[in-house]
Order: structure tokens, then C-alpha cells, then sequence
């Protein structure tokens, strides 16, 4: 939050010289008074100047985290130097990791761990004691480190184990390529930690350096500055000069190959997958310049993407300067590259400006939203931006309905205490975060609102914020300069979706229901009619099917539109998900859709699926699927469906 501090031109030192220069010119006072004058203007100046020192620094710097064991009011870590060796033979990670902290009369510094082998530690280079606390499922163990008050450095040697749950180790045949293995690494939200100990709270802030050792056949990238190509040794160095957060630490090994889009832009992927993510990604350019001009300068050099193994449990992770994107984007006309001007846009709103807590998650993802929306609107235009934001008002809705039991998960600001920070990575964050700021926007005019999002960014860039903190930010910049009254308490404290909100109209999407009743009620279609659809209106399309619709309409659409065997991941997926809710056993549906689920380990396709089996009775049948699949999906997406599905192994 920028301060309210007044700027002067001038210092304590120079009241000092004005003050005294001013009382040696009078000649009336006498020597013995001159100096008695003198040491009041010192002490004074001194007493005043070291009040206001220390009013600054009573201030808490960091606020309660409920999902750290860290106490960086006490002693804090401000940079990072890892030195890893990636073992795919153990499929383990052996690492020193060397942190420059920052303390104050503090004896010790405390570190999250989570399924971590710690080997040894040392203070400025001297062993040091140190203690893991009471393991707990969700947080791990703290790491409680001795130091004195002059240490700088500390250091740890350390092993990553079988159950590290941010790495997922693939063998050839869960690659694209089949012929090496792949490593990637997900940190997001609380992970980090089962890779690295590290104080894993978002509102920490630091820089880091890594040297990385892989198998020479093999391409090491991180979120930082990176190579184009491999090394002769296997060895990487990498630096991260802006501060980020712990969780947006990311590392992945493969057989990777490069090849730029522009100067600042770029794909990696395996060698099969290289030519078909350049073409789908190259306009990657012109979203950068496009989210330029609308909330300022790209602060982070390099965009690039890497196209990751199906198994990644993610569309898109924001890791700053290497995006990690899944494969199911790759649908050959660009119509879900949305996702990529989402991860772009994280990089001004989640990771230049940081969410302090994971009950603040809203702040990261509804700002996303609605900055990828207003980035597809410039390069796409208004019909497809809105086709968009619709589409995420249904999923919105469906949230809503899924939480009817606990409607306290519907608000902005969560009280995610005792439970996993993923419980709030759902559609409440990203739709009502997003449909919170259209109105806001409708509320005020896109001209000032475009201006306080800008200056919202630069202003705060490169720390983090609390909800609280940005109401007040809001409040001062927005919407008392424009004496707008805006109901924000009500869509921030309160759940479910206040009256005031902005509509979100589509002509578009208006046809496609028509065509859908026509389709319907003639018992014919006629294909002529959907020859220029984009991904969103065939997605729309599907997920409109009247309740009642027959087994012979179901089949009528497949057969003309080929939706069992849709190479569109996001068409597939809501087809699938009709075809369970309405028993629709056509043709070799049945067997598409479990080799979809062992085939792709995106969490919200998969659980999409699978909650569709569990809604409609088919517990059973979803977990003779999840047997196959669940060693095909990262530690994230097992954990989602283990829970869906009270699976136990």
C-alpha cells in the first residue's frame, strides 16, 4: 500500500543547519546560550527523528498465515541459492539450499517441510541445531533452525522422497515423445515445500539462483532466466532476479526443444508436440502488447511457455517468465489459447501484485479473469471475450450450486483455516472475483476504472495484498474521487452473487440455443448452420441439452458432429459429461471416455467426469476407471478425486 506520507525536499540535517545557522547570526545570545540552544535543537531532532523511525518499523510487516508454520516477523528469508542434482534412476532430488535471512534479536528462524529427508544444516557455514516439529497431513512440519543474532546465511542439505508431492517423475510412455523420461514440478498453493524447505507463505517474497544437474540427453528449464538448448554436461544455472513467491518456484526436465515466437516470446515442448504448440501459440507477441497497452509494462523480460505431459493437473501455472501449460489447449485453431492470455495476464495480477494469504486467493484469479478478457476482447474482439466470461457465469453458477451445503465457500474472502488452500481454488475465486470487477467497471466507466487498474499495478508491484487492503485502495482511489457508492462489503463478506451485477449478454450464444431447439424439435440437423462456430458455442451448445433430451437425439448429434471423437479436449470433456448424465452408450463412447480419464490428468476435466459418474449413481463404474488412472495424475489431481471418490487404495 503506498504511503500517505507528505514528500519534503529537505531532511532532519538540513532543519539542523537552517535552525542553527539562524540562532548564531543573532548577536544578543551569548556563547553559554548558544550552546544550551544548541544541544535542545539536537536532542530535539534526534528523539524526533528516532520516533518516527521506530513507529515505522512497530508496523507489521507480514500478516498471520494460517498455512505456514513460518514466522517471518521474527526472522525472514530474503534469497535463495539451490544447488540441485535430479536423480531419475531414485526419482529423488538431492539439494543444498543456501538462504541469505534477514533477523533481529531472533534465536531461531522456521522453515516449512513437508516430506523432505533435512540431512544437515549450518550458520554461516557452522552446524547448527535444528528440529522438525508434529507432522500434520495438510502443513507438513516446521523446520525450526538455531541462529544468533549475527547470522546471515543459513544452509541445508537435504533429500526429496517418495512422497514428495509437488514432483511428478514420468517414464517415456507418459510422454509425448515416449523416448525419455519428464520431471515437472507444481508448487502451487502449499507444495513448494515437499521440494525445497522454504518459508511457503505467498506474502514472502524472494529472489533465487539455482545451479541444476539433469542426465546430459536431458533440457532443465525453471521459472527464471533459461536456455535454448542443452547443455554437454547436463548442468544448468538459473536466475531469478525479480522476488517472487515460494509457491511460483518451478522446475521441469524433459527432452525439450525452443523455438521463439519473438524476441521476448517462445515455446518449449517435446520434439512431436513443438511445431503444433509454435502454430497455436504464435500470437503470443501480440498478447503481450495488448496487455501492455491496457495495464502497462510487462515486468518480466521473457514470456515463454513449455507444453507439459497430459498428467499436469493444471490448464496453465503462472510460473514467472516459463509458463506451464497442458497439452489439452492444443486444439489446432487457436479458439483455447484463452489460457495462455490467463497465465499471461498472472503476470501482473498474482505474481507482480501477490494475494498475502490463500483466503486472499480471489485477488490473484478474479483479477486474471477479467484482465485475460479484456486481452482476448482487444485481439478477438467483444462477441468471443463475452462467449468467454459467459461461459465462466455457468461455471459460476454450477460452483454456487455445489456449495449450497457450505455457502460460506461462496464468498471472496474465504476462512480457509484447517482446511487445504485448494478447497478455494474453484470458480468462486475466478468468476465471481471476475464478475465482481465487470460491474465494478460498469459502475465507474472502463476510461477510470482502466486507470485505477494501472495504477493499482505499478503502485503496488512486487509485494503483496490483503482483501482488506485492496477495499481500502478502492476505496481511496476509485470510488471517493467519483463519489460512487458500491455495495463491495456484500460481494466480498457475503456468498452467493449480489443483485447488482453486470450482465453479460452474447447474441451468439442467443442462436446457438436456437439452433438447438430447432435442432431439437425437427428431429434433423442441419450441419450447414454450425459450419463457423467457435469452441465456445459448440461448448455452450452441448452443455444446453434439456433434461429431457432422448438417447435418438443424442445420437443424431454424434452422428453429424462427431463429438465422441472430438479432438477438442474442452468439446470432449462437456460431451462426455452429457453422455454420463443422460446413459448415452453409443458407439465406442464408453471406451473414449476411460481413456480420456487415463489419458489426461487436467483436475478440472477429470473431475468433472468423475463427479458426473458419482451425481448419477456410478460410483462404481468411476472407480474401475480411477484403478487405471490415478497413477497417471499428479499429486494434486489424486488428492481431488481420492476425496470425490472416499477412494481408498
Amino acid at each position: 500500500m503506498p504511503s500517505n506520507r507528505i514528500e519534503v525536499n529537505y531532511t532532519p540535517n538540513e532543519d539542523f543547519h537552517l535552525l542553527t545557522n539562524y540562532l548564531f547570526s543573532t548577536h544578543f545570545i551569548f556563547t553559554i546560550m548558544r550552546q544550551q540552544i544548541l544541544l535542545f535543537v539536537v536532542i530535539i531532532l534526534t528523539f524526533g527523528c528516532k520516533d518516527h523511525e521506530t513507529s515505522d518499523m512497530s508496523l507489521p510487516k507480514y500478516v498471520e498465515e494460517t498455512h505456514s508454520y513460518a514466522q517471518p516477523n521474527i526472522a525472514v528469508i530474503k534469497h535463495l541459492e539451490l544447488n540441485l542434482d535430479v536423480d531419475f534412476e531414485t526419482e529423488t532430488i538431492e539439494g543444498i539450499a543456501n538462504y541469505e535471512i534477514s533477523a533481529e534479536n531472533a534465536s531461531e528462524i522456521v522453515l516449512d517441510s513437508k516430506y523432505l529427508d533435512i540431512v544437515k544444516v549450518t550458520s554461516d557455514g557452522v552446524d547448527t541445531e535444528f528440529e522438525l516439529g508434529p507432522f500434520d497431513q495438510q502443513l507438513g512440519q516446521a523446520l525450526r533452525i538455531k541462529i544468533s543474532e549475527a547470522t546471515k546465511h543459513i544452509t541445508i542439505h537435504y533429500k526429496t522422497t517418495a512422497q514428495t508431492e509437488a514432483l511428478q517423475w514420468l517414464d517415456p510412455q507418459q510422454t509425448a515423445d515416449k523416448t525419455h523420461p519428464f520431471l515437472f514440478t507444481q508448487g502451487q498453493a502449499i507444495l513448494t515445500r515437499t521440494w525445497i524447505p522454504i518459508q511457503d507463505s505467498p506474502q514472502i517474497r524472494i529472489t533465487y539462483n539455482a545451479t541444476v544437474k539433469v542426465p546430459s540427453n536431458l533440457l532443465a528449464v525453471m521459472s527464471a532466466e533459461n536456455p535454448k538448448n542443452k547443455s554437454a554436461d547436463g548442468s544448468y544455472y538459473f536466475k531469478m532476479k525479480q522476488p517472487i513467491s515460494p509457491y511460483l518456484i518451478a522446475l521441469a526436465v524433459g527432452n525439450l526443444e525452443y523455438q521463439a515466437v519473438s524476441e521476448r516470446t517462445g515455446v518449449y515442448a517435446e520434439k512431436s508436440m513443438i511445431e503444433k504448440a509454435h502454430a497455436e501459440f504464435n500470437d503470443m507477441e501480440k498478447m503481450v502488447i495488448a496487455a501492455e497497452n491496457l495495464y502497462g509494462t510487462y515486468d518480466w523480460e521473457q514470456f515463454d511457455v513449455i507444453v507439459l505431459p497430459p498428467s499436469f493437473p493444471f490448464g496453465g501455472m503462472e510460473n514467472p517468465r516459463l509458463t506451464f501449460a497442458t497439452p489439452t489447449v492444443i486444439a489446432g485453431d487457436k479458439s483455447l489459447t484463452s489460457l495462455i492470455a490467463h497465465e499471461l495476464a498472472h503476470s501482473w495480477s498474482g505474481n507482480l501484485v501477490t494475494n498475502a494469504t490463500w483466503n486472499d486467493f480471489w485477488l490473484n484469479e478474479g483479477f486474471t479473469v477479467y484482465f485475460e478478457t479484456r486481452i482476448m476482447e482487444a485481439l478477438y474482439g467483444k462477441d468471443r471475450a463475452n462467449m468467454i466470461a459467459l461461459i465462466g457465469r455457468q461455471d459460476l453458477e454450477d460452483e454456487i450450486e455445489g456449495f449450497k451445503g457450505e455457502p460460506e465457500m461462496t464468498k471472496l474472502k474465504l476462512d480457509l483455516t484447517n482446511k487445504n488452500p485448494d478447497d478455494g481454488m474453484n470458480s468462486i475465486a475466478y468468476d465471481k472475483g471476475y464478475l465482481f470487477l465487470r460491474t465494478l467497471e460498469e459502475a465507474v466507466g472502463r476510461d477510470k476504472f482502466d486507470s485505477f487498474l494501472k495504477t493499482y499495478f505499478k503502485t503496488n508491484a512486487f509485494s503483496t495484498i490483503t482483501t482488506e487492503g485492496f477495499i481500502d485502495y478502492l476505496n481511496v482511489h476509485l470510488l471517493e474521487p467519483n463519489a460512487v457508492e458500491f455495495n463491495v462489503d456484500a460481494w466480498v463478506y457475503q456468498p452467493g452473487i449480489p443483485k447488482n451485477q453486470a450482465i453479460i449478454v452474447s447474441d451468439r450464444f442467443k442462436n446457438v440455443e436456437n439452433t438447438l431447439q430447432d435442432f431439437i424439435s425437427k428431429k434433423f440437423v442441419e450441419v450447414a448452420k454450425t459450419k463457423d462456430w467457435t469452441t465456445q458455442e459448440w461448448v455452450h451448445f452441448i452443455r444446453n441439452f434439456p433434461d429431457s433430451i432422448t438417447i435418438a437425439d443424442l445420437k443424431r448429434f454424434d452422428v453429424a458432429f462427431d463429438f465422441t471423437n472430438a479432438t477438442n479436449s474442452h468439446i470432449a470433456m462437456v460431451w462426455y459429461e452429457q453422455a454420463i448424465n443422460h446413459d448415452y452408450h453409443e458407439g465406442n463412447v464408453d471406451q473414449n471416455i476411460e481413456d480420456f480419464l487415463i489419458r489426461v490428468g487436467r483436475r478440472w476435466y477429470v473431475s468433472t467426469l468423475f463427479k458426473a459418474y458419482k451425481r448419477n449413481g456410478k460410483v462404481d463404474e468411476a472407480l474401475a476407471i480411477y484403478e487405471k488412472s490415478r497413477d497417471n495424475y499428479h499429486s494434486v489431481t489424486v488428492n481431488t478425486i481420492d476425496a470425490l471418490l472416499d477412494y481408498k487404495k
